[in-house]
């Protein structure tokens, strides 16, 4: 896989997460179930940044995610994840999501959101400006 390099993430949006005790194993790494946890809480730190203003009213729900491992996280007292939009679809998008440890890429993640319509259980396609905010922060895909 390659790695992405620093002027292709130029539209990210860097979110600085604190580790927890809690959430290293038996050799000090950051267990990869918790690196799960720690994605979903910078995509929701991301996408409420701004108060919300009109997107994405009735949420969004996870329809798959991918990581690769790239290195070993270890437990200090915080890491980086550098977080952008790798397509735009109808009723979908993919959020890229690149974890950092003293300056290098430990994970590289794909999760693919799909917001609700207001019944709160089925899809709906996304809306213009909901498509021009994503639109604003697309980084390349993982190769």
């Amino acid at each position: 896989m390659n790695e992405a390099q620093p002027d292709e993430l130029a539209a990210a949006t860097e979110v600085v997460l604190q580790l927890r005790w809690s959430d290293q194993d038996a050799l000090g790494h950051v267990n990869n179930a918790r690196i799960v946890t720690l994605m979903e809480e910078a995509r929701i730190r991301w996408t409420r940044e701004d108060g919300n203003a009109g997107r994405f009213e009735f949420g969004t729900v996870v329809a798959s995610i991918q990581i690769d491992y790239l290195r070993p996280l270890y437990y200090q007292p915080e890491m980086v994840i550098r977080m952008g939009i790798s397509r735009i679809g109808n009723k979908s998008f993919t959020v890229r999501g690149i974890g950092y440890q003293n300056g290098q890429p430990v994970f590289d993640s794909t999760t693919v959101m799909v917001p609700l319509a207001g019944d709160g259980v089925s899809s709906r396609s996304l809306n213009e400006l909901e498509r021009d905010w994503l639109g604003a922060s697309q980084i390349p895909a993982r190769s």
